[in-house]
């Protein structure tokens, strides 16, 4: 048999991901966040994208044809408006503009932009400018610019500058400046000292013991508690301030463990006093700051920011919509595609142009998909979990993606893709769309499955209605739920339990028992 190539024609059917697909399937799963920040981008890169201005607002490409209506808006005051330049300021004159009487008013001064040498050198009589006072403190200028308000905000210090100027002033010596630098950058948003001493002493080619001075410096700052290493010697810290360091109170800061268990009869023994010495140490314990670095803040929390919102309907049905303040807002300036395009006369350019237009075309159409699409998921989560808006989450449904997505005829990775990083908000808050799928557990007569979701809610009401004389063990909060048709075994108990943050029955019964006592002294 000769081996020989030959050209051969065969058709098949392949998928093919394109560039605007991919891009379509990666609009779908960005959050609001992430699609704000994409489109910035896209919105420098492409020339014929501009952004949309809000409700009722005028968009760019409309706006950017007249701009006669912008150059009308900072010719200045017209006559008859109340910021006219020239304001009399005898008394005669405002009094009978205002018809108030002024003869108990202060005199006039003269301006101010200027000085006391435009105070000196200011006419007898003359009239007051609008503009004059917004030069004053830097605010503005005698131009008539707006003054700036920028410069009337307080700047808000973070941990690390606030610990600088302190340390400016408490180590003279520039080696110990630099040492103690070293050691406030490796101070985390809390307050506490992440970074090893020893190798920040390794690194500056210091001594061991001479950091440790630098860092016992440190510690004395202003917040209280700077600059520990641990929670225990950040409360340590805060009580020898207070001196309330005693032998005793040490021996509790070192079982801290037993502290979080509210083990107070073992705690008793090993500091060796009674039970109301040790409420009063738990007290003062509680008093103490354990991240000393909160006030000062940390990196800005971006605010939430709901993709649906649901509302009543005056039928007892529900309302889905989109949150128009989370919909991008960018449209295709085609006026402005086809003034480039007639100036082109390269190919280059043309070739330029064509891409941006057709770029700028999917991109807009997709965005008008992915908000069809997070509109149609969310109507059919509203429409499934109709009981947990009008009831709350004992009535949350188990539900998965494939009932969603066989409902709307979708794909389940689709309905995925919607669903992270998308919010709703309805009359009972803020969820994520990804809260409202959650596995099934079965029940003991076979009848219709129960919500992971709604059993753990079970579990945490029944936990929170404990008292110190009826502690629920794991075993007992099986039987009782058996007893309310929900099959379930011991072991997803301890972790819907765990999932909660939830101590186990000893701890939550000593815990118990410790605030009795401390509420009987």
């Amino acid at each position: 048999m000769a081996i020989s190539t030959k050209l051969m024609m065969r058709q098949g059917q392949a998928l093919v991901m394109t560039p605007q697909l991919l891009q379509a399937i990666k609009l779908l799963q960005f959050s609001n966040v992430e699609l704000s920040a994409f489109l910035h981008d896209e919105l420098e890169r492409n020339p014929l994208l501009e952004a949309q201005e809000g409700d009722g607002g005028v968009d760019v490409a409309e706006r950017s044809g007249d701009e006669s209506g912008a150059e009308a808006a900072f010719e200045g005051p017209q006559e008859g408006d109340w910021a006219r330049q020239d304001l009399a300021v005898d008394s005669a004159t405002l009094s009978a503009d205002l018809g108030a009487d002024m003869s108990n008013a202060f005199e006039a001064e003269g301006p101010t932009v200027g000085g006391e040498q435009a105070r000196d050198e200011a006419p007898d009589g003359a009239g007051l400018s609008a503009t004059s006072w917004t030069g004053a403190a830097g605010g503005g200028s005698a131009d008539g610019e707006a003054p700036n308000l920028e410069a009337y905000v307080a700047d808000r210090q973070n941990l690390h500058e606030h610990l600088a100027e302190q340390l400016a002033l408490a180590c003279p010596d520039p080696r110990h400046r630099i040492i103690g630098q070293a050691v406030i950058d490796g101070i985390d948003e809390s307050g506490y000292l992440r970074e090893d001493l020893g190798e920040i002493a390794d690194r500056l080619e210091a001594d061991r013991a001479e950091a440790e001075r630098v860092l016992a410096i440190i510690q004395t700052f202003d917040p209280s508690g700077v600059g520990a290493r641990d929670l225990a010697e950040c409360l340590a810290i805060q009580l020898k301030e207070r001196d309330r360091y005693d032998p005793a109170m040490q021996t509790f800061i070192a079982n801290l463990p037993l502290v979080a268990r509210r083990d107070f009869a073992q705690l008793a023994k090993l500091c060796g006093v009674d039970h109301e010495d040790i409420a009063d140490m738990a007290a003062e314990l509680r008093r103490l700051e354990p991240k000393p670095g909160r006030a000062f803040g940390g990196a800005p929390i971006q605010p939430l920011v709901a993709d649906v919102i649901v509302r009543g309907a005056a039928d007892g049905g529900w309302h889905v919509e989109l949150n128009a303040d989370a919909l991008p807002r960018v449209l295709v300036n085609h006026s402005y595609a086809a003034q480039v395009s007639a100036a082109a006369t390269g190919a280059t350019d043309k070739s330029f142009i064509s891409n941006c237009l057709q770029n700028a075309n999917w991109l807009t159409k997709s965005l008008e998909q992915r908000a069809r699409t997070i509109l149609r998921v969310a109507s059919e989560i509203v429409r499934l979990q109709d009981a947990f808006l009008a009831h709350g989450v004992e009535h949350l449904r188990p539900l998965n993606l494939r009932t969603v997505a066989d409902a709307i005829g979708m794909h389940e990775s689709t309905v995925s893709r919607v669903t992270s990083n998308k919010y709703m908000m309805t009359p009972r808050g803020v969820f994520e769309l990804k809260y409202f799928f959650s596995a099934s557990i079965a029940t003991t007569s076979g009848g219709a499955a129960h919500s992971a979701e709604a059993v753990r809610f079970r579990i945490k009401q029944m936990i929170d209605r404990e008292t110190p004389d009826d502690i629920l063990s794991d075993d007992a909060i099986v039987e009782r739920l058996k007893a309310s048709d929900i099959d379930i075994a011991r072991r997803t108990v301890a972790k819907y339990r765990d999932s909660l943050r939830i101590p186990s029955s000893v701890d939550r019964r000593r815990a118990k028992l410790g605030q009795a006592r401390i509420a009987a002294h």
